[in-house]
């Protein structure tokens, strides 16, 4: 009797090799095995996850390509790429959490060691640097699922040079989707800069969203104060706050560290890549500043509704010390009055009860009433 077991992953299944082996007790049988490479879901085997060659003078500006397309075309020589078009690049985007990723890019991308050794110092801040002739950076961006979590942000990897543009990645972005889903539509940057100006630019109008949503939901919390609903709204506010400042202690170090490149660019940066680039980074400090103002207007609302509770709470603990202090005598007159002792006032006295409730009801509107006076 034989077994064969077939491993499929994500309804996908990639044959690689397969051999052949005898059934023992069966004449004449063979089996087979195939021998099956399990890919991360949403990326190939190499672990790209998408990949677009650019050719500004070809008939195709964009053409989508797969990781073993992209090895092809890497392997041809400079002088060979622009005897086929003027100026072709090319983007693949990589998912990290692939085994064979980081395999693939070091078998076929030829990138700068400076690259993987960024991939694994686990530095999370934003910077920008020049290794070689080609740019590394590491940019923060939000989730696919944004619901203002601090957990909600991961690291994107990018090495940038004159034919080519990795961008590499370990949970889903959403400014690597919108610049994706641009270039599906025919937008087609003509150079490799212009990709990364394209790629800060969708990080920005992210970010942007990003800041309006935040915006609506502390007006909503601004109207439920000023209502007088106040359950739970510090606890909102904080955690947005969080947010807020995580995102803008990651990005801030951004614009310094790309105006500072920019000052020294690479020989194969043009003048005007390089002033689009710039245009890009003064458009992302705008973004950061109002970032920067919205937690100051959650500041300012947190102590704003920290003053109402802690005056909620002083006059409670007003009441309750008032109602203390008049229980106080009625409690030490109860238990004079209630020992089993001989002399006792009033004791023999037909109205000596009632004389007694009228003078602790006395003493104790007078006290009332002084009480109240002095709070107001």
């Amino acid at each position: 009797m034989c077994v064969v077991i077939w491993l499929t992953h994500g309804r996908r299944t990639i044959p690689r090799r397969s051999a052949t082996w005898a059934c023992p007790g069966v004449l004449g049988s063979t089996l087979v095995l195939q021998d099956w490479t399990i890919g991360a879901y949403g990326s190939d085997e190499a672990g790209l996850i998408c990949g677009y060659l650019f050719e500004a003078g070809a008939a195709q500006p964009v053409r989508a390509v797969d990781s073993s397309q992209a090895a092809e075309w890497l392997a041809r020589t400079p002088v060979q790429e622009r005897a086929g078009a003027e100026r072709a690049y090319m983007w693949l985007h990589f998912n990290l959490s692939h085994a064979q990723a980081e395999r693939w890019l070091m078998r076929h991308a030829g990138l700068s060691d400076v690259f993987y050794e960024t991939l694994k110092d686990g530095l999370h801040s934003t910077r920008i640097e020049r290794a070689d002739d080609s740019l590394i950076a590491v940019i923060n961006d939000v989730h696919f699922e944004f619901s203002f979590e601090p957990s909600d942000i991961s690291t994107l990897w990018i090495s940038v040079g004159p034919r080519l543009v990795v961008t590499a990645r370990s949970q889903p972005l959403r400014s690597v989707d919108a610049l994706r889903t641009a270039v599906k539509a025919g937008d087609a940057p003509k150079s490799s800069t212009e990709l990364l100006e394209h790629l800060m630019r969708a990080q920005a109008d992210v970010l942007v969203k990003i800041v309006r949503d935040g915006t609506a939901r502390i007006d909503s919390i601004e109207d439920e104060l000023l209502a007088g609903r106040l359950d739970h709204k510090r606890a909102r506010l904080g955690t947005l706050r969080r947010v807020l400042v995580r995102l803008q202690r990651l990005l801030a170090p951004e614009p310094a560290a790309l105006f500072r490149l920019l000052q020294t660019p690479p020989l194969w940066m043009s003048e005007s890549d390089a002033q689009q680039l710039r245009a890009a980074t003064e458009e992302f400090s705008v973004v950061l500043r109002d970032m920067g103002a919205l937690q100051e207007r959650i500041k300012l609302l947190q102590e704003e509704i920290a003053a109402n509770v802690n005056e909620d709470n002083n006059r409670s603990l007003f009441v309750l010390t008032v109602v203390t202090v008049l229980a106080l005598p009625i409690n030490i007159t109860a238990g004079l009055f209630g020992m089993n002792v001989g002399g006792i006032p009033l004791a023999e006295h037909k109205h000596g009860f009632w004389i007694l409730v009228g003078i602790v009801v006395t003493f104790t509107a007078v006290a009332a009433w002084l009480a109240f006076r002095k709070k107001r």
